[in-house]
């Protein structure tokens, strides 16, 4: 081999340029693999110690941690100097600071969230009119599927300022019905009815037990509260079974449900509407004064 040859091959093969080289391959295709596969297995472990929302943050600060440590030991190895890149990065990091003022608010409020544990992954909530399944719990966010099928992002620092309902939290659930009476019906027998459709349906709690409340005396109707419980998986089957039962049973106990009447004026020019007096035998049809008048 010609001697100009075999030196560029010494140069090559110098463990002064290899060894950096696979060190870095070393860190980037073994590295990764085994940060993921430590995550899963701490996530596994802590499963039924911790929430869910915790043990992802944990799975997930495991793989956040493991990358940068990662990064800065290829670069080391590709040979940057550590303390002007730590310096560049704290100018850096002074500048994102001012520029990010709102996303660290998010990531206070969701420490905030996280120790106080108001939801957690799978419950329903509410947030003003926005209602849906929890998704993740994030430092930033919190991720709702709605009922139609939608994903709606809302920041921590929302969260935190606004009310928020845990609709499932707690194994039972009550749902309430307004309802409005003729002033004509029998107050107890209204009471009794509805305690009666209460019991008969499959979905209604004993415990704590049904209860009818007559509220107020309407404009057009006595207004009546009807609450009854149920376990959360039902709620919506209670909810569509027993409007029904309410309105077949009134139907059938002839309790009258009032409904607004209007009256309907078509103008001065049009002919008079006529009027018919039933007397029990026959219809006569008579005309009003204002169409003799108008003869």
């Amino acid at each position: 081999m010609h001697p100009v040859m075999a030196i560029a091959w010494s140069e090559v093969f110098n463990k002064d340029l290899i060894g950096p080289a696979v060190r870095i391959f070393a860190l980037i295709f073994l590295g990764f693999p085994f940060i993921l596969a430590l995550a899963a297995l701490v996530a596994k472990s802590t499963r039924r110690k911790l929430s869910p929302q915790a043990n992802m943050l944990i799975r997930k600060a495991i793989i956040y941690f493991g990358t940068i440590v990662i990064f800065i030991a290829v670069l080391h190895q590709s040979g940057y100097r550590l303390t002007a890149l730590l310096g560049a990065a704290g100018i850096a990091g002074i500048a994102i600071g001012f520029a990010s003022q709102t996303s660290i608010s998010n990531i206070i409020s969701g420490l905030f969230l996280i120790s106080e544990k108001p939801f957690a992954v799978g419950d329903v909530i509410q947030v003003g009119n926005t209602k849906g399944t929890i998704l993740t719990i994030d430092l930033l966010s919190v991720k709702l599927r709605t009922f139609d099928n939608h994903l709606i992002r809302l920041p921590n620092e929302m969260l935190i300022k606004s009310e928020v309902r845990n609709i499932t939290r707690f194994p039972i659930r009550r749902l309430d019905i307004n309802l409005g009476i003729a002033y004509k019906e029998n107050v107890e027998k209204v009471r009794k009815v509805l305690l009666d459709i209460a019991e008969k349906n499959e979905y209604c709690l004993d415990e704590p037990e049904p209860s009818v409340r007559f509220v107020n005396f309407g404009e057009s109707a006595l207004e009546f509260l009807f609450a009854v419980w149920c376990v959360q998986a039902d709620y919506l089957k209670l909810q569509t079974r027993i409007m029904q039962d309410i309105k077949e049973r009134f139907d059938a106990e002839g309790i009258e449900i009032p409904f607004p009447h209007r009256t309907l004026y078509a103008g001065s020019v049009t002919e008079p509407l006529p009027i018919r007096v039933v007397d029990g035998r026959e219809n006569v049809p008579v005309e009003n004064e204002s169409a003799k008048t108008q003869k």
